[in-house]
């Protein structure tokens, strides 16, 4: 089977300026793009970090994965990391966030899940869109109308999220289906960048960076420049060609196409 979207992708990470652990993890290999931020002090995080990604390990070098055994997928890393918490006494947990390659009746779409405040962006026409809605507290205040996006961007309470994979928490991730077209360029990372770099500069940096390996660096890079308070990854995917509704083949139409709302 032909991969439904063809993709070049590209991924940095870097413990940042504070830190002298890393307890991100990611997995960029096609068809599944990934992006974990462990928390639980002393190797906890990072244990619960790649624990959320193991389950999707078996999925690389295939074609695509479908959305019935990406779910099975989640609820596997979830079952991990929940036991892996439960045997530590201060507990461990993880951000989840990720793209994967997926299809409807042979036509090529991503799944987005997120989990926690790592995110997912879409990039297409130049446009930058978040796709992923964060699970935190300052998320919530903002939804409320209790404090604007300026405040927001300078809080305090960032770093606090509502749900996660472990750490006792049962929450349930949030998936989308987003039908692809090629010239996408798609950013996971964890919030070690978004929250060093505004909205405007990732888009700038991801119009700027023709390579999709050195968009993810410099997105790291700029970010550690900007502060570095927390370990910071990107992964960046670009869809080189998408499988089309004309008899599945690849599409090799450029015009922009409309996104189905989320």
């Amino acid at each position: 089977m032909t991969a439904p979207i063809v993709v070049e992708s590209g991924a940095a990470t870097d413990v940042g300026a504070r830190r002298t652990l890393n307890e991100d993890a990611h997995l960029a290999a096609a068809p599944v793009f990934l992006v974990a931020d462990g928390m639980g002090g002393h190797e906890g995080g990072e244990l619960a970090s790649a624990a959320a990604l193991e389950a999707f390990a078996p999925f690389v070098g295939r074609p695509s994965v479908s959305v019935s055994e990406a779910r099975d997928a989640f609820d596997r890393a979830r079952r991990s990391v929940d036991g892996l918490s439960a045997a530590r006494e201060r507990g461990a947990g993880t951000t989840f966030a990720g793209l994967i390659v997926t299809h409807v009746d042979g036509v090529g779409y991503w799944l987005a899940i997120n989990l926690g405040d790592s995110r997912v962006y879409r990039m297409r026409r130049g446009e930058l869109e978040q796709i992923s809605v964060d699970h935190s507290l300052v998320q919530e205040l903002l939804d409320a109308g209790e404090i604007t996006p300026e405040e927001a961007a300078h809080d305090r309470r960032r770093n606090v999220i509502t749900r996660a994979m472990g750490a006792g928490s049962h929450a349930q991730a949030d998936f989308w289906m987003l039908p692809a077209a090629r010239g996408d360029r798609m950013l996971v990372c964890s919030d070690g960048m978004s929250n060093e770099l505004t909205t405007e500069r990732i888009a700038t940096i991801l119009r700027l960076e023709v390579l999709p390996q050195t968009a993810a660096e410099r997105l790291v890079r700029e970010a550690l420049l900007n502060g570095g308070r927390d370990n910071i990854t990107a992964v960046v995917v670009d869809a080189v060609a998408v499988a089309s509704t004309r008899d599945h083949d690849i599409d090799e139409d450029t015009r922009p196409r409309e996104a189905v709302s989320r």
